[in-house]
């Protein structure tokens, strides 16, 4: 990991949603209650969440679906299609958690990826940079993790280690190199009718925003950098954001104002966290 649609019932739930902001608000409840009730995917429509949807991301630990929240990040590979079936079915919306921008070595497919492709270590065990130059290589590739994605019912992708271009990766990445290539993941991610976010990659987000449903962010408060996620909020869409340093009294106050959907996490991600 890199850190340091028209539906029966829609105009009905379109009238009461902000009676129940309002009781929700005058009871001082968080949304974390309110799972989305349209969570089922519809056929050939991609789900777009909005600013302030509040999420739970967990990456360890047996997954914890009694969590009350509307959107749940969890590991692609590791998560079932039952699992994310019986999610939908309690009304929750599921992000499939890849990562495009690095090799890992305790992946079932890892022995697929030229040694070429390889460069220097992320900062994790077992994990190491990919050259995302070779987009012919790594395409096919990528294409078959978002296949299973798709196949598990998850309704978008979380790809991560998108930033390679601004570490020390063992290649001669540039910006350029790093937008054609985050851009091949979104298209491919957009073709099979999932979601999907643009990780951290701060400084592309102008840039980016365009081809992205949402932005998922780590400690953009703790390094001052949370106003640069803003386009994202502007244009109606979502900002899933976590702190691991930081006491939410410390950023709560501010991302949400921002619009984001923050939480304080542990640097593990299990299924411990305090939303905002």
């Amino acid at each position: 990991m890199n850190r340091p649609r028209t539906r029966p019932g829609r105009r009905l739930l379109s009238l009461l949603v902000p009676l129940l902001l309002l009781a929700a608000a005058c009871t001082g409840q968080s949304d974390d209650a309110a799972p989305d009730r349209e969570a089922v995917p519809v056929p050939g429509e991609r789900w777009r969440p909005g600013p302030a949807t509040s999420w739970q991301w967990q990456l360890s630990g047996k997954l914890d679906t009694s969590v009350e929240a509307p959107v749940y990040d969890v590991d692609g590979f590791d998560t079932s299609r039952e699992q994310v079936a019986a999610l939908h079915k309690a009304g929750r919306r599921v992000i499939c958690y890849l990562s495009t921008g690095a090799w890992e070595e305790f992946r079932p497919d890892a022995a697929e990826f030229p040694a070429e492709l390889l460069g220097r270590g992320n900062g994790w065990d077992g994990e190491r940079w990919l050259d995302v130059r070779r987009t012919a290589e790594l395409e096919p590739l990528m294409a078959a993790r978002l296949d299973m994605c798709r196949d598990k019912g998850f309704d978008a992708v979380e790809p991560d280690n998108m930033d390679g271009y601004a570490n020390t990766t063992g290649f001669p990445l540039t910006a350029e190199d790093q937008l054609r290539y985050n851009r091949l993941i979104a298209r491919l991610a957009r073709d099979r009718g999932l979601a999907v976010g643009l990780k951290n990659d701060l400084d592309q987000v102008p840039q980016l925003v365009g081809d992205f449903d949402f932005a998922v962010n780590e400690q953009c408060a703790q390094y001052g950098e949370c106003e640069l996620l803003a386009p994202f909020t502007d244009a109606g869409k979502a900002v899933f954001h976590v702190e691991y340093e930081l006491p939410a009294s410390r950023f709560c106050d501010r991302t949400r104002k921002l619009g984001f959907a923050s939480m304080q996490k542990k640097y593990d991600l299990g299924a411990w966290r305090k939303p905002c």
